[in-house]
């Protein structure tokens, strides 16, 4: 079975080809450009070199979220796209979940960190055991929030992603588990494990169509944020002017 994995949920671009015993192509660079730009020509030098069809391809494991609003949005569209055109189903694979899976077999707890902004983070915890455990499902939240479930824990805990440098200052200074940071060629999304994972996930039956899929935000957008700030200030203008043509009458 060949699993085409897309990673756009951050600044990283990622696509891999994956069976069920080894990856067999993987192409991934992390800057700043913009995927609309840079996955559909990946995909298609990754295909070239791997000397595939297209259509040799069973199933799309797509990073489902959380991360960035708009690389979310063109993994999705990119991964849609295909999957109707190919007549293929979908497997959406959280973010969070896939950046601990690229860690297996790792002996403390799996802490991925994705920079949200002001100190918020999008995180989740898991562990390998006999299997990959979910330990707590992806979440967005404070880093402290985070950081004082992992001191009541006392587990070692390693931590990878974006987020991490980001909050290292807050981790060295208040987090007394012990922990690590993981190296770099493991401490970013990759496509091959949202590949791999997707390939778990397809055995257990965990698919869609293209259809179906949505990705998982797990938040508003800072722009339908402000838009609502907006719209409540907005409505208290409205009512005090109200209440001052009230007290006029």
């Amino acid at each position: 079975m060949n699993i085409l994995g897309i990673e756009s949920s951050s600044l990283v671009a990622s696509v891999a080809v994956a069976t069920e015993d080894v990856v067999i192509g993987e192409y991934t660079v992390n800057l700043k450009k913009t995927h609309s730009q840079t996955l559909l020509p990946m995909i298609d030098a990754m295909m070239t070199l791997l000397e595939m069809d297209i259509k040799e391809i069973d199933a799309i494991a797509v990073s489902g979220g959380p991360g960035s609003f708009t690389g979310l949005r063109i993994g999705s569209a990119t991964a849609k796209g295909l999957g109707l055109a190919l007549k293929k189903p979908l497997i959406h694979v959280p973010t969070v979940d896939a950046m601990a899976y690229g860690l297996y077999g790792a002996k403390a707890l799996i802490c991925p960190l994705m920079d949200a902004r002001r100190n918020q983070v999008y995180t989740g915890l898991y562990r390998f055991s006999d299997c990959f455990e979910i330990v707590r499902e992806q979440w967005a939240g404070d880093i402290r929030e985070l950081i004082s479930d992992l001191n009541k824990r006392g587990e070692q805990v390693i931590f990878l992603g974006d987020g991490t440098p980001v909050c290292r200052h807050i981790i060295e200074q208040e987090l007394t588990a012990p922990y690590e940071f993981a190296p770099p060629h493991v401490n970013r999304q990759r496509a091959a494990a949202v590949a791999a994972l997707g390939g778990v996930y397809f055995a257990e039956g965990r698919f869609e169509t293209a259809a179906e899929h949505r990705p998982d935000y797990l938040r508003k957008s800072q722009a339908e944020r402000e838009r609502e700030t907006a719209e409540r200030l907005g409505a208290l203008d409205k009512l005090s002017a109200g209440i001052a043509v009230a007290a006029q009458i």
